[in-house]
């Protein structure tokens, strides 16, 4: 009864192994750089008088970058305050 189980066992086993089929290669395209476009240059003064447009303009762009960096200081204020209490929440648990 051994023997019959035990050659069983090996058939089966060598069965599986001779069925077996290679895996399939997988063709992973190559990663294209992204294409960037020109922005059209608008704010290019046309004309000598066309001064004040640019300044105009430069002084939109700085009102702008300023309402950024004050966003910007606000958002690094508020991750601060959280890391503070994080901090605070891991002293706590480690005294209980």
């Amino acid at each position: 009864m051994r023997a019959l189980t035990l050659s069983i066992l090996i058939s089966c086993a060598l069965a599986g192994m001779l069925s077996a089929q290679t895996p399939i290669p997988i063709v992973v395209p190559a990663a294209t750089p992204a294409v960037t476009t020109k922005a059209p240059a608008s704010a290019a003064p046309e004309k000598s008088g066309s001064m004040s447009d640019v300044l105009k303009i430069l002084e939109a762009m700085k009102a702008a970058n300023e309402e950024t960096l004050k966003k910007q200081a606000e958002t690094l204020q508020l991750l601060d305050d959280v890391e503070k209490a994080a901090d605070q929440i891991r002293i706590y648990t480690k005294r209980s």
